[in-house]
């Protein structure tokens, strides 16, 4: 895993090596071990390097291959059966990276060869012999890739951070990132971000440059939720049981290319959930020995406990993992989140984001690699909002947007258009664009119930820009590598095609529960599911209060005027009342004053 940026130009200028180093230095954290620059005339790219594979000089970045010059972030899991295929094919190789795989599967299949890559990725190739440049990013958008239209040319890197550096980005508030950022709590859906400047590449498209700065977009992946009749070959399952083995199957597969596809040792995030514990339960059942895990509480609350060590506790003693148990008080959390929200690449409202943060931290000390359990709760419907959904799906038109809508937004959205627009500044006034993205998104084809129209939205789209975004840039920050098997694609086909009545049964998850049990301790298995504990910042009171007050009424809030001010007022006056929190109970305070720290970090520095 690593940082990557560039720029290209198609007015005269040429690249610009301070400029480059600029994003360079914003991505340090990424790439800690390595960094390299690589210019020709109106190109540029640029590179930090976590060596996780290869980690001698032949796999240094940029990497060139005669016309070709790629930087690549991410991981290709099969990257050693495709350099043998290659290898058939003709093509020799210098290193044994994962980099190298892909410009000879480039340079074999063009920008085809994105269908042959399992993994997470996102990569930009310069071909000078068709003066174009290529960007691609992974099926699940698990690593992120945003780009930036200035005058004359554009340029892409990572993160917001490293575009932000040159100081000719439109800084402006994008309407449209604004009215996803307060409905869909802080997931503003690619290609937008909250500034008008700045946009993302969807999960799952390659996107050319042309020499005449013309930009041309494809999607290469979608996913299909209708049961097939064959699977690789062979029938589909036709019965419970067999649907949980072939999945059991697909998943054990899926941690074992996360395992292997590293020169480094790979350690587990162990929240006490049932995610993060079978993934040690079949790390343990591949033959891995000592398995390095890492779980983080805090300081109880009165009204709530601050940790899961009890449920933790429970694999490690079956497991006798190598285990870091990290405590962090409950006054030690609001300095610190500064830190965390300097490490956003956009703005987010997750409080569990300096959770990951302070964890990633200590993680950081021990290994480069870290699994993940995000992903599980949406491929294997383990939200309480789901049923719900499904039963208000049955009476819809599958094919009509605004029925999809009535169906989803009342367990979803935090608010409705009428009151985003009664909280915004009229200058950002815009029709309800939420509702249309998601009224679209409900109604594709591909799909045969809205519980599978649902599961694919969240996972392909509402995830990425969620927990996904939230672990890459949380991990990141120090330099650590987190790999998310719940989200290998072949995993997630298959885990959707199985029948609705599966997904929900036994309160959602049952696949999984049904993998677990007699690997996991059952008191995990059957215990409900809880938000990860964070009391410090769930609570709207006392030193958490007056930081969120000083942010919202100082100068530079008010010079911006994103909120309607009454309206401000009245959140500061009750922060606790029923009213003050969002239709699926998140704190409008928190997400007005995040939204404005945000700003104040990454966009007001560069004014």
């Amino acid at each position: 895993m690593c940082g990557i940026c560039g720029e290209i130009y198609w007015d005269g200028q040429t690249s610009n090596e301070n400029r480059l180093k600029a994003m360079l230095q914003a991505m340090e954290h990424r790439g800690p071990d390595d960094s390299g620059v690589w210019q020709k005339e109106h190109v540029g790219l640029g590179h930090r390097r976590l060596s996780i594979i290869d980690l001698s000089e032949a796999g240094h970045q940029p990497m060139l291959d005669k016309e070709l010059t790629l930087v690549f972030n991410g991981c290709i899991y099969n990257y050693q059966t495709l350099k043998t295929e290659l290898e058939v094919l003709g093509h020799q190789f210098q290193s044994h990276s994962d980099t190298e795989v892909i410009l000879k599967a480039y340079r074999q299949w063009g920008m085809e060869c994105v269908q042959y890559f399992e993994g997470m990725f996102a990569f930009a190739i310069w071909d000078d012999d068709l003066q174009q440049l290529l960007l691609a990013r992974d099926r699940l958008g698990i690593k992120p890739l945003y780009y930036a239209p200035v005058s004359g040319g554009a340029r892409f890197a990572s993160n917001t951070q490293a575009l932000l550096t040159s100081g000719d980005i439109d800084t402006e508030i994008d309407p449209v990132g604004l009215h996803h950022q307060l409905t869909l709590h802080a997931v503003i859906p690619a290609p937008y971000t909250i500034l008008k400047g700045i946009r993302k590449l969807e999960p799952g498209h390659w996107m050319i440059v042309n020499p005449d700065g013309q930009i041309f977009k494809k999607r290469f992946w979608h996913l299909e939720t209708n049961p097939p009749e064959t699977i690789d070959g062979k029938p589909a399952p036709q019965t419970e049981q067999a649907w949980v083995n072939a999945i059991h199957q697909r998943l054990k597969e899926a941690v074992l290319k996360r395992l292997t596809a590293a020169d480094v040792p790979v350690g587990v995030l162990l929240s006490g959930g049932l995610d993060s514990s079978l993934l040690v339960a079949l790390l343990d059942e591949a033959g891995v020995k000592n398995i390095k895990t890492f779980s983080i509480g805090f300081e109880d609350a009165p009204e709530e406990k601050g940790n899961e060590f009890e449920f933790s506790d429970l694999v490690v003693e079956r497991y006798q993992t190598d285990h870091q148990k990290i405590l962090i008080s409950n006054q030690d959390v609001l300095p610190r989140l500064h830190e965390s929200v300097e490490a956003m690449s956009e703005p987010m409202v997750g409080q569990d984001a300096v959770a990951f943060y302070l964890l990633s931290e200590q993680v950081s000390k021990s290994v480069k690699v870290v699994m993940s359990g995000q992903g599980a709760d949406e491929v294997f419907a383990g939200y309480s909002w789901y049923p719900k959904m499904d039963r208000a799906g049955k009476s819809i038109d599958l094919t009509n947007p605004d029925e999809a809508v009535s169906a989803f937004a009342p367990y979803y959205f935090d608010r409705s258009h009428q009151e985003w627009l009664a909280v915004v500044n009229p200058k950002y006034h815009i029709e309800d664009v939420t509702s249309r993205l998601v009224g679209d998104s409900l109604t594709e084809g591909g799909a045969n119930s809205f519980l599978d129209q649902v599961l694919r939205f969240d996972v392909t789209t509402l995830i990425v820009d969620d927990p996904v975004k939230r672990v890459d840039n949380m991990t990141m920050a120090w330099g650590l590598e987190a790999r998310v098997p719940f989200l290998d694609h072949k995993l997630v086909e298959l885990a959707m095609m199985a029948p609705d009545e599966l997904k929900l049964k036994q309160d959602g998850k049952f696949i999984l529960k049904s993998i677990a049990r007699g690997i996991v301790p059952d008191e995990i298995i059957d215990r409900p599911k809880v938000a990860f504990p964070m009391p410090a910042l769930k609570y709207v009171r006392g030193d958490f209060y007056e930081f969120m007050k000083s942010l919202l009424t100082s100068p530079q809030a008010k010079a911006r005027g994103i909120f309607n001010q009454e309206k401000l007022q009245q959140l500061l006056k009750n922060p606790e009342a029923k009213e003050s929190f969002t239709a699926i109970q998140g704190s409008k305070l928190w997400h007005a004053a995040l939204l404005e720290f945000w700003l104040q970090k990454h966009v007001d520095k560069t004014l």
